[in-house]
C-alpha cells in the first residue's frame, strides 16, 4: 500500500506485518531539493515505510541533466539504505532517449526500481512502449513498476508481458474483474 508520508505511522492494528508500506517522496513534482527528499524518505522509513517511491526532477530529465538526476536519487538512496527505492521518471513526458538515460541514472544511483509515473502528470501514465524500453535499459538489474492509467486487466497483462515486475493500481478491483 502506498501512502502520503503525513499518513505515517499507521496504527499497529492496521499494519501488524500484514502490509508492505510504501511512501511517496518529492511528490508529485520531484522539484524538491534533494536534501528535502532525503529527509522526507528517512522520516517515512523511520515511521514504518518499507519502500520509498521518489519522484525525480522532471526538469532535469527534460534538459538532459542526468548527472543531477543521479545525484538526486543517490541522496535518497543513502538516506534509506535498507528500504526499497523506486525512482519515478514520468516516462510519458520523456523521449525514448530521456527514458533510457533516466533509467541508467537510477541504476547507477542504487535504485531498486524504475517507475513509469506518478499517475498525476498531464502527459499520461504507463505505456507498453515505455515499460519495454525501461526493461531493455535496466535488464534484470532493477525492477520496473508500471503505474498510472492502468484500469483494466488486458492492459495490466500487456504491461507485465512488456517487462513490468510490479503494477501500481488505484483501480485494483476493476483490473481484477476484467481479467
Amino acid at each position: 500500500v502506498c501512502v502520503s508520508p503525513s499518513m505515517l505511522p499507521l496504527p499497529d492494528d492496521i499494519v501488524l506485518g500484514r502490509l508492505k508500506l510504501a511512501a511517496v517522496c518529492g511528490f508529485p513534482s520531484g522539484a524538491h531539493h534533494s536534501e528535502v527528499k532525503a529527509a522526507e524518505a528517512a522520516r517515512s522509513v523511520a515511521e514504518g515505510a518499507d519502500e520509498v517511491d521518489m519522484v525525480v526532477n522532471l526538469a532535469w530529465e527534460a534538459t538532459g541533466r542526468f548527472d543531477r538526476v543521479e545525484e538526486d536519487i543517490r541522496a535518497v538512496r543513502e538516506a534509506v539504505p535498507g528500504a526499497v527505492l523506486k525512482a519515478i521518471i514520468e516516462s510519458a513526458a520523456l523521449t525514448d532517449e530521456q527514458i533510457a538515460a533516466a533509467c541508467r541514472a537510477a541504476a547507477s544511483a542504487g535504485a531498486d526500481f524504475v517507475k513509469t509515473s506518478t499517475g498525476f502528470h498531464p502527459a499520461g501514465g504507463a505505456s507498453v512502449h515505455a515499460v519495454a524500453l525501461m526493461r531493455r535499459t535496466v535488464g534484470d538489474a532493477l525492477g520496473v513498476k508500471a503505474s498510472g492509467g492502468i484500469r483494466d486487466g488486458k492492459f495490466a497483462v500487456e504491461l507485465l508481458e512488456a517487462g513490468a515486475t510490479r503494477l501500481g493500481l488505484s483501480s485494483s478491483a476493476r483490473v481484477l474483474d476484467t481479467l
